[in-house]
């Protein structure tokens, strides 16, 4: 073993040393150089290791766990995955949590009272579900903003609006014709690229009289 001096402090060990037993309370103190703490199997390889520097503290090891007083996991790290064990994780930072690649959750919810906001600055948002995307709120609205074309597509199947007022704003409306009425019905009129546009209502259609829009 190195050099080993009992202290009022309690014990002051430099150099190297070995323990052949478990070592149950370790407090160390360097500066400035670093503590090292090796665990070895029975044919003296090393299989963890942590080294505590000034300003760094670095763990080496197949598994990294922190477990909370009772024993329950709160924090367990691998080469596969990290693992949160708390029953909430909270990020405090003002840029949010940041993923550089796909993030899987059964749940996503904010705090009571606080908005939730699912944005992307630079590139696109995707959410993808096999069986369906619900996003769902009992009180209050959802928005979407985008700065260029909002998409809503369905290989098999059908886009339903069930609500109570439907209303489109900001549509291009035609003139009034020959065949206008006139207590204010309009009729929806679609493009063959998909764009809506309002046509007085008439007897018959009158989509075709106010087609230009379409170009």
């Amino acid at each position: 073993m190195g050099h080993l001096r009992v202290t009022e402090d309690g014990l002051r060990l430099e150099g190297e040393s070995e323990f052949l037993f478990p070592l149950t309370h370790l407090a160390s103190y360097s500066q400035p150089r670093h503590v090292t703490v090796n665990a070895r199997n029975s044919e003296g390889e090393v299989t963890g290791q942590v080294e505590v520097g000034p300003k760094m503290v670095e763990v080496q090891s197949q598994q990294f766990q922190i477990n909370s007083n009772d024993g329950k996991p709160l924090f367990t790290v691998d080469e596969k995955e990290v693992v949160v064990g708390t029953d909430k994780l909270r990020v405090t930072g003002p840029e949010g949590a940041l993923f550089e690649h796909s993030v899987e959750t059964p749940l996503v919810r904010a705090d009571p009272f606080q908005d939730l906001r699912l944005e992307s600055p630079t590139r696109s948002l995707s959410m993808d579900g096999p069986r369906g995307v619900r996003i769902q709120a009992h009180a209050g609205k959802i928005k979407a903003l985008s700065q260029m074309d909002i998409l809503f597509h369905s290989s098999d199947g059908m886009l339903e609006l069930d609500a109570e007022t439907v209303c489109l704003p900001k549509l291009v409306q035609g003139t009034w014709g020959p065949s206008g009425s006139s207590q204010s019905l309009y009729e929806i009129c679609v493009c063959p690229d998909g764009k809506l546009y309002l046509s007085v209502a008439g007897v018959g259609t009158t989509c075709q009289e106010h087609s230009h829009i379409c170009l």
